[in-house]
């Protein structure tokens, strides 16, 4: 798959999370999605939608400051606005499978100020 067709699924998949189309993100991970945080190692599809996206509610938006295509993945860093007006900055990286991610790795930042 083109490096160019990977970022934008990237952008769809952080787009998801503005708008709060779950159709969407669901559309964009592979049925053996595993996610990867500090306080979520390894959980897969059914777990992540029941523990990390409901904070699709909390993210009015994010800018993405890097975009890096490498092989099967996509590395990102953003910069995200909460609803509540607070910003944090965050490093992930996607591994795709073709046209679907398979794996998600965060890698938190900070508060910014």
């Amino acid at each position: 798959m083109p490096a160019d067709d990977r970022l934008q699924l990237v952008r769809d998949a952080y787009g998801a999370y503005e708008s709060g189309d779950r159709e969407l993100i669901e559309r964009l991970l592979a049925d053996d999605f595993t996610f990867f945080s500090p306080p979520d190692p390894g959980i897969d599809r059914a777990t992540y939608f029941e523990r990390c996206w409901p904070n699709a509610e909390l993210i009015e938006a994010y800018e993405l400051t890097r975009l890096v295509e490498a092989g099967d993945e996509v590395v990102v860093t953003c910069e995200a606005l909460k609803t509540d007006g607070r910003r944090f900055r965050n490093t992930e990286v996607f591994t795709f499978d073709g046209d679907k991610i398979r794996m998600v790795e965060v890698y938190f930042g900070w508060d910014l100020e």
